[in-house]
């Protein structure tokens, strides 16, 4: 199984970005999708999570800002970033959590490689 990131890059403060991640592989069930990140100098953190139903949890620092979604036909979740802000300078890890990728295999968790947003002032 392999996530690949996608939709990083340079953004003015106050401008949107939308990251891509998809998962790919012998892929049965993914429970739920996520986007992280490492500010620089800083621990990973967790930014926006979606289970497969749909039911989503965010950061403090991005609520009404950011908005997660998943395409599960796809195996693909998204992270639509607006009103972006240069604390919200960091490389952006997409996981997937749970993915099994047969039926009554142990499941496992993926991550992406990692794309850069960078917000300048």
């Amino acid at each position: 199984v392999q996530l690949q990131a996608s939709g990083g890059g340079l953004v003015q403060a106050g401008g949107s970005v939308r990251l891509s991640c998809t998962a790919s592989g012998n892929i049965f069930t993914i429970d739920a999708m996520g986007w992280y990140r490492r500010p620089p100098g800083k621990q990973r953190e967790l930014v926006a999570r979606i289970s497969s139903g749909g039911s989503t949890n965010y950061a403090d620092s991005v609520k009404g800002r950011f908005t997660i979604s998943r395409d599960n036909t796809k195996n693909t979740v998204y992270l639509q970033m607006s009103n972006l802000k240069p604390e919200d300078t960091a490389v952006y890890y997409c996981n997937a959590d749970r993915v099994v990728t047969r039926p009554f295999a142990r499941p496992a968790d993926y991550w992406g490689q990692g794309t850069q947003v960078t917000v300048s002032s």
